[in-house]
């Protein structure tokens, strides 16, 4: 039997294409955000690049906007193998881990790039180390997520003016801390209806970052617009256990390259945002307004002191002195 140069060389690419399909590995990548935030542009393209620079060996899919859970469902995902990858506050790592919480914490960033500094520094690889321990998943890169501000019926200085302030905050510890350290009446009311306690009376302040005032439409209803800067808000991206030990060294080297390069580029964008919308904030007539950040936290340490909340001492120096 004979066979031509063509017909063996087609036979070779078929089987070239089926040894690639069979060594192809298939992962998933979820996230709570909505499509046309940068958490997710920024892991579709990171998706993309880690298939090109491993010559298609990783197919990865996105799934944003909670399609495979809410962030307390997908980090759980990571120990239950039903997710790979995902993009989650450090909250929830504070749940496996609780001293990586530490920066939730009011004031102990400067601005977001003492934050990327921080994720350079020893300090940042002793907390993953840490959370690594505790949980076995590995914290590649970390994404600016926004500052958080304040939005009220009233102008707001000093801590003191927060006295008695009807506010929403999450109920997460330490995002509660500054608000109740000023003496403000906390009240945690689900994202979705907060527009709605605004307008009817209910609460009196939000706090969240410019970009959430903005896109939730929270200046409809409140006219300051005050920048307390409380926390510098961060998202981890996290690769399981059980996906990071599967990568060969080459490999964990490239997802770690990518998804570096992923954050700063959301990064990036999250910060072109913010300074755009502060200005077209003032340009609509709100009333835009810095306070005593000194104030605050003098106030956030004497009243509502780390210890309460499980976190040392150290890691927040450390922390407060990156350059």
């Amino acid at each position: 039997m004979k066979f031509t140069m063509k017909a063996l060389l087609g036979a070779a690419a078929v089987l070239a294409s089926a040894a690639v399909a069979q060594a192809q590995t298939t992962l998933k990548w979820a996230h709570a955000y909505e499509t046309s935030e940068p958490f997710h542009t920024e892991s579709v393209w990171a998706a993309e690049e880690i298939a090109k620079r491993t010559d298609g060996r990783y197919k990865i899919d996105v799934y944003p906007a909670s399609q495979l859970g809410k962030e307390a469902d997908i980090n759980q995902g990571l120990k239950l193998g039903t997710v790979d990858i995902i993009i989650s506050g450090s909250s929830f790592a504070a749940r496996e881990f609780k001293p990586i919480g530490v920066t939730y914490y009011p004031y102990i960033f400067r601005d977001p790039a003492h934050l990327i500094a921080y994720t350079k520094s020893d300090v940042f690889k002793q907390l993953a180390a840490g959370y690594e321990e505790a949980s076995g998943n590995h914290i590649t890169a970390v994404t600016y997520y926004g500052t958080r501000h304040t939005t009220a019926n009233k102008e707001i200085k000093t801590c003191a003016d927060m006295q008695g302030l009807k506010i929403r905050v999450p109920d997460v510890p330490a995002y509660l801390a500054m608000p109740r350290a000023c003496g403000a009446n906390t009240t945690p009311i689900a994202f979705a209806e907060v527009y709605l306690a605004l307008q009817n009376g209910t609460v009196e302040a939000q706090e969240n970052p410019l970009t959430a005032i903005e896109a939730k439409k929270f200046f409809e209803v409140q006219k300051n617009i005050i920048l307390t800067g409380h926390i510098v808000d961060h998202l981890n991206t996290v690769v399981s256990k059980t996906t990071w030990a599967s990568l060969s060294d080459e490999d964990k080297a490239i997802f770690s390259e990518v998804m570096l390069e992923a954050a700063e580029r959301g990064t990036k964008i999250v910060e072109e945002r913010e300074a755009a919308l502060v200005e077209k904030f003032k340009a609509d007539g709100l009333t835009v307004s810095e306070v005593d950040k000194e104030d605050f936290l003098k106030n956030v340490l004497e009243k509502s002191p780390l210890e309460d909340y499980g976190y040392r001492k150290e890691d927040w120096e450390a922390i407060r002195a990156v350059q």
